[in-house]
């Protein structure tokens, strides 16, 4: 199993200087990836926004500038919002950092869970999935051939045009993001794509059935099942004591979640809440690290995925911080993950029907 981080590269919304607290984030963001490729973590993601309090608009430019750091971590984006971009141009610009990286990136598409980027581009919400259908099926003409013949609705066709650069290795992979809408999830396993599922709230095993769907509508398309992988991205932190992950975690979390609350109509959290979320069956991955490297384990007899993704950079927290969980994650919590997994029967490692 892949394990990785994730994050939006949050930043102080109510900053006077926008463009000093810009540069701060995006100067310790670039340190964190590096870390996670020095630590031998997987992948790193970075999620497409356009409010003020992300500074990730542009994820591309910033995974470019992270493949000249890094040697061996996979960069993706965490999501890119297809539905209000050109597949055209998603394309060349992960391909860019597929050749400045060596062959390591990667794009995780979706529909989107804010809507700031459609009035921003000039798209109409009333098109939502349709932006996203046509848009994906282009973006994946555009990988599997250098020259595209393609008509649609929302955009302007394409006849046998050329679209450079090309990946290293012949084609991007590309995930399909959702948050548990049941119909997203169907749509992966028709296309036969990786599928990477959210999980910020209730009981994560609750969400193990949209596996089993994504599983049972490849089947049904004719997808090889041996191809499909499953991703669980999740929030969470990691410290040296259980105490310390949650005391430092808590507070910048609960406020991003407030804030987004007070936007979508949500009660506000509390402590109590919080504290029972980091239980086993709760959906923060939170700890020490033998604490989080066994509710990882515990997680994956539930769902068999390929990878794990951690969001630890939640709201502003402290770099330092962030920067050791970082290294605890990659010195401690693998290994542990990786010896915990190879111990396991294989007859429990076979996927689930």
């Amino acid at each position: 199993m892949e394990l990785g981080l994730y994050t939006f590269a949050d930043v102080d919304p109510n900053a006077a200087d926008k463009g000093r607290e810009g540069e701060r984030r995006l100067k310790n963001l670039l340190e964190e990836i590096e870390l996670a490729d020095q630590v031998g973590l997987d992948v790193f993601g970075l999620g497409e926004h356009h409010r003020p309090d992300y500074a990730a608009s542009a994820p591309a430019v910033i995974l470019a500038a992270a493949a000249a750091g890094t040697k061996t971590i996979r960069l993706s984006s965490a999501v890119t919002v297809l539905s209000s971009d050109d597949p055209v141009r998603v394309f060349q610009q992960f391909s860019t950092v597929d050749l400045l990286s060596g062959g390591r990136a990667e794009i995780m598409a979706g529909r989107g869970s804010f809507i700031e980027s459609f009035p921003l581009f000039g798209y109409a919400l009333d098109d939502y999935d349709q932006l996203f259908e046509e848009k994906l099926d282009l973006l994946l003409a555009l990988n599997a051939s250098e020259k595209v013949s393609w008509n649609g609705v929302m955009r302007a066709p394409l006849s046998g045009i050329g679209v450079y650069p090309r990946p290293l290795h012949g084609r991007l992979p590309v995930w399909i993001a959702v948050g548990g809408t049941p119909q997203s999830v169907a749509r992966a396993g028709a296309y036969g794509l990786p599928l990477a599922l959210a999980i910020i709230g209730g009981t994560p095993a609750r969400y193990a059935p949209l596996f089993d769907l994504y599983r049972e509508a490849a089947r049904r398309a004719g997808q090889d099942e041996a191809k499909l992988k499953t991703s669980i991205n999740v929030h969470g932190f990691i410290a040296d004591t259980t105490a310390e992950a949650a005391d430092t975690f808590y507070g910048p979390q609960a406020e991003v979640m407030n804030r987004i609350g007070r936007e979508r109509g949500w009660g506000p959290t509390s402590r109590a809440q919080f504290d029972q979320s980091t239980g086993p069956d709760g959906h923060l991955f939170l700890g020490d690290p033998e604490t989080v490297a066994k509710k990882i384990v515990a997680h994956h007899k539930i769902f068999r995925n390929d990878r794990f993704l951690l969001q630890m950079a939640i709201g502003l927290m402290p770099h330092d911080r962030i920067l050791r969980g970082i290294e605890l994650y990659g010195t401690k919590v693998a290994p542990l993950v990786r010896e915990m997994l190879a111990d396991e029967p294989r007859a429990e490692m076979a996927p689930s029907a």
